[in-house]
């Protein structure tokens, strides 16, 4: 998960496909994915189904899950098994950390940039647009953020089926959305490495490496640690309950004061706090980076001072969410669940973004990745009444993600 920079009017980047590019720059994509993410392999399962709904003339929005930073290299390779080259809705910042040419080249290979943080009008207006009339499929990461897990989707966003039946509502053939499963498998072993990172997050925390302890064992006392610090920090002790309950009620806790210096609702009942957390983060950060964007533009100091705000006050505000985001990336039973050694380095993965504030997280031995369509799900268009609500495709998404992965766990 990536702390993005404050910049409440991010420039916009536009898609410019181009499939001689793609072409040329195959063997590139594939040796950096090689050499950058150690990504030695890529299987395909399912790319007929994209390619008979493209040639069926329908228009096509794919959803994977997004587990990793590799992701966008698989999906070129998937892209390459379907015979035809993808959209990709991308984070702004994505582009804004590219060079001149690596940004050329990201617009040449289908990828527009998004603000994610409020309501970008005009990138949803491509992303419809492309759906409903371009022959090449758009990839959209409902999840938002890479959360580092394998095997578990994250709560899914309702951005990608708003896109789909936005595109559905005038287009004159029909939509599918069709789910897709991206899964890592170590082809070497990483647990010298992880061994060695467990013990350098343990001396951060000032103790002493406990290597006579199994591995699972040292990665819960080092969340619980970390967890009771920021209990203590923000709620001013430590909380009772499981790691995934005092988890979810410190998160609950922060938005909720957050949401309250900006006047937006919180939840009123505690059933399912957790699948609320990505969708609060987002309108609490929109709300602030208004705010910011407000501050910015009264220029005089007197002027905050007896507004009751002040930049460092909200990029507090920035700080603390970017905590919830972390918190909410630690399902507490992940490990405990299936002690795979995927799901031990997915968590050290984080640990080392979080905690030692690695820009991403080094790859620790060479891995192979498994990228799976599923069954379209039918949107509407061209004539057909849609009868899906935004909620309800975006409950059938996750669900069909979910049990692809379940299918080649």
């Amino acid at each position: 998960m990536n702390r993005y920079p404050l910049q409440p009017k991010p420039r916009r980047w536009e898609a410019r496909l181009s499939p001689l590019v793609i072409r040329l720059t195959r063997a590139l994509r594939r040796r950096r994915a090689a050499t950058r993410e150690r990504l030695i392999g890529v299987e395909v399962c399912g790319a007929e189904i994209v390619r008979d709904a493209v040639n069926a003339g329908q228009g096509v929005l794919i959803t994977p899950n997004h587990p990793g930073h590799a992701d966008a290299y698989i999906m070129f390779d998937a892209a390459d098994a379907a015979g035809l080259p993808f959209y990709f809705m991308s984070a702004w910042q994505v582009f804004a950390l590219q060079d001149p040419i690596g940004r050329w080249l990201l617009t040449r290979h289908g990828c527009f940039s998004v603000d994610r943080e409020g309501a970008d009008k005009e990138a949803f207006r491509t992303a419809v647009e492309i759906v409903r009339d371009q022959r090449e499929p758009l990839v959209v990461f409902p999840e938002g953020e890479v959360y580092h897990q394998n095997d578990r989707v994250t709560p899914f966003r309702d951005g990608a089926a708003a896109i789909a039946l936005s595109a559905a509502k005038k287009a004159q053939r029909e939509i599918v959305a069709i789910p897709c499963a991206i899964r890592y498998r170590y082809a070497a072993d990483p647990m010298p490495q992880l061994l060695d990172l467990m013990s350098r997050l343990e001396e951060k925390v000032l103790w002493r490496p406990r290597p006579d302890l199994p591995l699972p064992q040292r990665l819960y006392r080092f969340a619980e640690a970390l967890l009771a610090l920021k209990e203590i920090e923000h709620v001013g002790q430590t909380q009772e309950g499981t790691l995934p309950l005092r988890t979810t009620m410190l998160a609950d806790h922060i938005l909720r004061r957050i949401e309250g210096r900006y006047s937006l609702a919180s939840p009123s009942g505690a059933s399912d706090l957790g699948a609320t957390i990505p969708v609060r983060v987002k309108e609490a950060r929109a709300a602030a980076l208004k705010r910011f964007a407000e501050l910015d533009g009264e220029g005089a100091e007197p002027r905050q001072a007896a507004s009751g705000w002040s930049r460092i006050e909200i990029a507090n505000d920035f700080d603390d969410l970017f905590l919830v985001l972390q918190a909410f990336s630690y399902p507490g039973d992940y490990v405990d669940e299936r002690p795979t050694v995927e799901r031990l380095a997915e968590t050290l993965d984080k640990f080392e973004e979080d905690v030692l504030g690695a820009a991403s997280a080094t790859v620790r031995a060479d891995r192979r990745a498994t990228v799976t369509f599923g069954r379209p799900i039918a949107c509407g268009g061209g004539g057909a009444e849609g009868r899906l609500r935004a909620a309800d495709l975006t409950a059938a998404l996750e669900s069909a993600v979910q049990a692809l992965l379940d299918g080649h766990a």
